[in-house]
């Protein structure tokens, strides 16, 4: 690779992870950059490419050289090519504690979409409203994974982990007051967790959390 390259990326990495794609994080990359890794891929529309973190300067960028990417704004999250696969395996549930989850909720459920699963999005399910949590235990228990997402106290996950006999990811979010630290606060929950079968992602990884669901409700072979 030449000194002034910006990227070597896995274009094949589908092939090599059983349909699990390239992702691209926007996050920190020029818009300038972007444009030439877009135009990468561009060349090569037989391979699925989820863009995450990208703003709306970044989604922009990816734009002008892929104008039919699939871009959802509040998950700051393209897909190129725009096809969505036809789901496969289990339903993945992602359960979004409150609506300032709502960014990282959605990137997990669409990364969970794209990696071929059925994915479905419950909303405003936070412990502070635990009638909430509670009138959707029957969608939380249809599912063969569960995805988190929740700041705060961080305690949404463990709640549902004793609910439900599936994995349960959770997500913590940097979404709450000063001790909350960022997400250090729910992440320090979460790893703490009383209820077995759970497992914890890094702050805000939507993503991830997605990815990680889509793999353990996969078609078993």
């Amino acid at each position: 690779m030449a000194d002034d390259d910006i990227a070597d990326l896995d274009l094949d990495r589908g092939a090599r992870r059983g349909g699990f794609p390239e992702a691209v994080y926007c996050e920190g990359k020029s818009v300038d950059q972007l444009r030439e890794i877009a135009r990468r891929i561009g060349g090569r529309p037989d391979v699925v490419t989820i863009f995450t973190r990208a703003d709306a300067d970044r989604a922009a960028a990816i734009h002008e050289v892929l104008p039919d990417a699939h871009h959802d704004p509040v998950a700051r999250l393209l897909v190129w090519p725009p096809r969505m696969p036809e789901p496969t395996g289990e339903l993945v549930v992602v359960a979004c504690a409150g609506t300032s989850d709502l960014p990282v909720a959605r990137e997990a459920l669409l990364t969970a979409r794209h990696l071929g699963r059925r994915a479905e999005l419950v909303v405003d399910v936070g412990i502070a409203g635990v009638h909430r949590t509670l009138s959707k235990v029957d969608v939380f228990r249809r599912a063969g994974a569960v995805v988190v997402v929740a700041g705060m106290d961080g305690a949404l996950p463990g709640l549902i982990a004793g609910l439900v006999a599936c994995p349960v990811v959770a997500v913590p979010t940097s979404v709450g007051y000063g001790a909350a630290f960022g997400g250090i606060a729910p992440l320090l929950t979460m790893l703490n967790a009383c209820a077995p079968g759970v497992g914890v992602v890094n702050i805000d990884n939507g993503y991830g959390g997605g990815h990680l669901a889509a793999q353990i409700a996969a078609p078993r072979t």
